[in-house]
């Protein structure tokens, strides 16, 4: 009796389609983890996040996770080029901590004045300096930015608003976010934000794409256009979702 190939053909077309989902997992399996990989890193998602590395679209993917690991945060940070010394976490109370804790002096090529932080907002400024900064200084003030001036990012306090004092702890009450203040460029000029942002030349231009790049690195950036308490300083926060005002 002949075979009725017809009534195979489903279970063929099964196998085909198996052998060849098995062939492609090989596949990727080979190009991710071969040493001799063509993948560049920065396109391979199992290749931890570099701050020096081109951005690509997993760069998003790999800054979240590597923000969401203490230990992760830690690896990129010491492979990037920062100066930063680890620090024992900072217990002052159970609203006010530094937990993991750095001290940070130096993102890329600029210095700041030593503060103490979280590994998470050492590392975003990182990514900021590097992925949007420099580039903002470059085009408008024809120079790099040799220093980041700031007032600091940790303060056991309560947040404060328009209205006053609230209830609720400032980010800054566990070191996720910074408060800079002005700039100093490589030709010596200084960039302040009372002073430069309201005006309409290339501090204010630099400003304002230093800000906007801010909001592409920091869940949360304020700055002097959301209120009066903000006039001097870029609110810079690794904790939040997605607000750029």
């Amino acid at each position: 009796m002949p075979l009725n190939w017809k009534s195979y053909r489903p279970a063929l077309v099964r196998a085909v389609f198996r052998i060849r989902l098995l062939l492609g997992v090989i596949g990727s399996a080979v190009v991710l983890f071969h040493p001799d990989t063509p993948l560049p890193d920065e396109w391979n998602p199992i290749t931890p996040l570099e701050v020096s590395a081109p951005v690509t679209a997993l760069t998003g993917w790999k800054l979240r996770h590597a923000v969401a690991s203490n230990s992760q945060c830690q690896a990129v940070l010491m492979q990037a080029r920062v100066d930063i010394t680890q620090m024992l976490p900072l217990e002052d109370s159970v609203d006010c901590t530094i937990r993991p804790r750095v001290a940070l002096r130096m993102v890329g090529q600029a210095r700041l004045r030593t503060f103490e932080t979280r590994c998470q907002t050492a590392l975003l400024m990182a990514m900021w300096e590097r992925h949007g900064l420099q580039a903002a200084a470059l085009r408008h003030m024809g120079a790099t930015v040799s220093e980041i001036r700031h007032y600091d990012s940790y303060n056991c306090r309560a947040m404060r608003t328009s209205a006053g004092e609230s209830t609720r702890m400032s980010t800054h009450a566990t070191a996720d976010a910074l408060d800079v203040s002005g700039f100093v460029m490589s030709n010596g000029e200084t960039v302040d934000l009372l002073r430069d942002w309201p005006g309409s030349g290339p501090s204010a231009a630099f400003l304002r794409d230093a800000f906007q790049a801010a909001c592409l690195w920091f869940p949360v950036a304020l700055g002097p256009e959301f209120n009066a308490l903000h006039a001097d300083h870029f609110h810079l926060q690794t904790k939040g979702w997605g607000l750029c005002r």
